[in-house]
């Protein structure tokens, strides 16, 4: 293990590939850890850099059990660099692909749990087998042992959990959560946008396609991310989101794209704000109608988020 907390790149001074870079209110005591598999050791340079961002390195013990789990992948041609105390998911994962010695990227999320043992062998392998896919993700799935609160979310919440699919898919639906990227292609089109505190998965597939590469979800490779265990937690994820949301339509409208539910690249990528608003009435009137409650609830703390963020953000400095 090696820590390189007071290296230059750590402190944020290099990402010279970043497009849309922030420096501002980088944390001082922000740690960068580098871990190599045994095989790793012994062969040199990785072929994937796994890159998880995380505040406090444990969030409630799900992130030590996602090193476990990685211990226990069948593929161990890999690094892993933990950018700790950073609350910006962009630039911290900017931060890691600066160092990272891998071919390819792999973003995970500090509460990602991995269901799949060949999870990142295979994802590895369809980037080697096809060159046109630029980012494959995996399938979101609900695990046995959910409580029947979580297992309602993430049937009764759009984009809560992956639709199954039989074969390589392009799709809408790879995500951080676990998602293989050339990194190459992520230094060409200028990584994460680091002005933006949401909306960063869309923006990466959307720069991704503009360059002309596919976004797939790959089958058999399950993970799993699941939603707060209670609904007062959810409503105030939820809440956050709206505020967050309407801190990007106020001050980078041009970043805020479409979310398809389904498997589908196939889709117009921004619509009017006039257009949304008038769906999401739209959508609660069908919740209600279906009896999704937690829908409902979700989706009215989303929108005082956003109501209350908009009226509140004075300028970009907020976020």
């Amino acid at each position: 293990m090696e820590k390189n907390a007071g290296h230059h790149s750590a402190l944020g001074i290099e990402r010279g590939f970043v497009l849309y870079r922030d420096d501002r209110g980088i944390p001082p005591h922000r740690e960068i850890t580098r871990i190599e598999t045994e095989l790793l050791k012994q062969e040199g340079y990785p072929k994937v850099s796994i890159i998880i961002p995380t505040l406090d390195g444990f969030r409630n013990g799900l992130f030590p059990a996602l090193l476990r789990q990685l211990s226990e992948q069948s593929f161990q041609d890999f690094e892993t660099i933990i950018i700790k105390g950073d609350s910006r998911q962009g630039r911290a994962i900017n931060t890691g692909a600066d160092i990272a010695r891998g071919c390819y990227l792999l973003t995970l999320d500090d509460d990602t749990r991995l269901i799949s043992r060949d999870a990142i062998g295979t994802l590895c392998g369809v980037l080697e087998k096809y060159g046109s896919i630029g980012m494959a993700g995996g399938i979101n799935t609900i695990t046995t042992d959910a409580s029947a609160f979580v297992r309602r979310v993430m049937k009764e919440i759009p984009r809560r959990s992956t639709p199954l699919v039989d074969k390589i898919t392009d799709s809408d639906l790879a995500e951080h959560p676990l998602l293989i990227i050339r990194k190459d292609v992520f230094k060409k089109v200028g990584g994460e946008n680091e002005l933006i505190p949401r909306g960063l998965d869309p923006y990466l597939r959307r720069e991704f396609r503009n360059a002309g590469y596919r976004v797939v979800v790959v089958p058999g490779v399950h993970y799993s991310h699941l939603p707060p265990g209670s609904l007062s937690s959810l409503i105030k994820q939820f809440y956050r989101n709206g505020r967050l949301a309407a801190f990007c339509n106020k001050f980078y409208p041009h970043w805020v794209f479409e979310t398809p539910d389904t498997h589908r690249s196939d889709f117009l990528a921004q619509r009017p704000f006039r257009y949304r608003a008038a769906r999401y009435l739209v959508n609660i009137v069908k919740m209600i109608c279906r009896g999704h409650m937690i829908y409902l609830a979700v989706s009215l703390a989303y929108a005082a988020g956003f109501i209350k963020g908009y009226a509140c953000y004075r300028d970009e400095m907020q976020a």
